[in-house]
């Protein structure tokens, strides 16, 4: 069965990103221009299998047997969140022309001497467990055409939240936060890069001191106090003055990289609060120096329920109209795995996925492999 002759244009989208909260499944429905979320659900990662990744994603290095391992590890978890998201919605898998699945980003190396990205979750267990077509492998097509793999996302961004009427840009907040450049003029093109860490360092910190995964409404960070001296430190990273097209990930942005800056005997709250204060300057710091003349930044990812981050963003970014994705029909925790449902679709209608103004590509490509029930 062809896309187009599929029932209701159903596609469900699997994202799980670097901060590895967890797997995100969505059952999108997409019609001619029309894009809509119809169910959704976290899928949650075994513990243990989050320590091991997180483990291999930091240090690089493991057996093969233990790569290979979490590969078939990791893609039962991906089918199991379909399958868990079917019977969520009540509906079969017949009635979905195809998966979208991410995978789980492990390393991403697109300035090595031969560039790569490496994401785990074996596709042929997801469409063996599902019974449906899985798309997958997204990235590494970019990175062959000379890109950088990342972000993908911008391109759906274009497609539904672009705007002749004014200047915008959607700022994605997840363990790395990006932006995406949606000129109102037509003619020039939308562009994006990672700006830098979004969650991860303050979700690894406050890890460390505190036991948590994250700092549920920013409340530990606003305990603390902005340490100048130390943002500034950590604001004169390379990475942050590197033109784009540029993505990172957390093998950069990690918890080494920031113990190497730290100081003895800071309060982990001040460095939790100047975390906070890092993702927000980043962020501001690339918007202004990219597109200056922005109206309205929209916002999804999890970094959208941190009201101190949100807090942060509006005092860098006065007079700009801040808000959710969700006031332009993007629910903003489900944006990426309804991109990657969006992919899914783009690949199987032999479309191009990525914006070679994004990602530095020498041309648009069809992105991902298919494996077909």
């Amino acid at each position: 069965m062809s896309p187009d002759e599929t029932p209701g244009g159903l596609f469900i989208g699997l994202m799980s990103g670097t901060s590895m909260d967890g797997i995100d499944a969505a059952l999108v429905r997409i019609r001619d221009d029309a894009v809509e979320l119809v169910s959704s659900l976290n899928h949650p990662w075994p513990p243990a299998l989050i320590r091991a990744m997180r483990q291999l994603a930091e240090t690089g290095s493991a057996p093969l047997d233990d790569l290979g391992q979490l590969d078939a590890a990791a893609g039962e978890q991906f089918a199991a969140a379909a399958l868990a998201l079917l019977q969520h919605a009540g509906a079969e898998p017949q009635s979905v022309t195809a998966i979208g699945s991410h995978g789980q980003t492990l390393r991403h190396g697109p300035q090595a001497e031969h560039p790569y990205t490496l994401q785990i979750g074996d596709p042929n267990r997801i469409v063996e467990r599902t019974g449906i077509t899985t798309v997958a492998d997204f990235r590494r097509r970019d990175i062959a055409a000379g890109g950088q793999g990342a972000p993908l996302v911008p391109a759906f961004h274009q497609a539904y939240l672009r705007s002749t009427a004014e200047n915008r840009v959607v700022l994605n907040i997840g363990g790395i936060a990006n932006i995406t450049l949606l000129p109102a003029d037509p003619a020039r093109p939308a562009s994006g890069f990672d700006t830098g860490p979004g969650n991860c360092l303050m979700d690894r910190w406050i890890g460390l001191h505190r036991q948590l995964p994250y700092d549920s409404g920013g409340s530990w960070a606003a305990e603390g106090q902005l340490l100048p001296d130390l943002l500034c430190q950590l604001l004169a990273d390379p990475y942050f003055a590197q033109p784009a097209p540029k993505s990172t990930g957390t093998e950069y942005f990690s918890l080494a990289w920031l113990k190497q800056q730290l100081p003895e005997g800071l309060a982990p709250q001040d460095v939790q609060a100047t975390l906070a204060g890092l993702t927000a300057r980043s962020i501001a710091d690339a918007i202004r120096a990219s597109q200056p003349e922005t109206t309205r930044l929209l916002v999804c990812g999890g970094g959208v329920h941190n009201p101190r981050l949100q807090l942060l963003l509006d005092i860098e970014l006065p007079g700009l109209q801040i808000a959710s994705t969700a006031a332009y029909g993007l629910p903003p925790d489900w944006v990426e795995a309804m991109a990657f449902a969006w992919l899914a679709h783009q690949t199987l209608h032999h479309r191009p996925g990525n914006l070679p103004a994004v990602t530095g590509a020498a041309h648009p490509a069809i992105l991902g492999a298919v494996y077909p029930a």
